[in-house]
């Protein structure tokens, strides 16, 4: 399960940030993990609470934007949207592209106290 090992860096993240700052805590936190990204959110919000347990996120709001996946078509420039890494382009059916969105996997902001 490696969500728990993303969920430690996110910890590990925010902990810096709030050293740097010489804050106390979280108080919200905005993640965007895309929908191409590999993370399995139903398994990333079961570890939450143990990965966040005791660090300056224990008491954050968590607010997660789930971008989805697009692309661009390879060979006909097409853009289109697809739901798994290897579809084909809508277009031409080609299976070469350009992953445009969905595979995101960052923090996007940090409300600090």
């Amino acid at each position: 399960m490696h969500e728990l090992s993303i969920v430690s860096s996110i910890v590990k993240t925010a902990q810096q940030e709030v050293e740097k700052i010489k804050a106390e805590r979280v108080l919200e936190i905005y993640l965007e993990i895309g929908k191409l990204s590999g993370v399995e959110l139903d398994s990333f919000h079961f570890v939450w609470p143990l990965g966040i347990y005791r660090s300056v996120l224990v008491d954050a709001k968590l607010f997660i934007d789930e971008p989805i996946g697009k692309a661009k078509c390879a060979e006909c420039n097409h853009e289109f949207f697809i739901e798994k890494i290897f579809d084909s382009c809508s277009n031409c059916n080609s299976p070469f592209k350009e992953i445009l969105t969905g595979k995101e996997l960052k923090i996007k902001k940090l409300i600090i106290k």
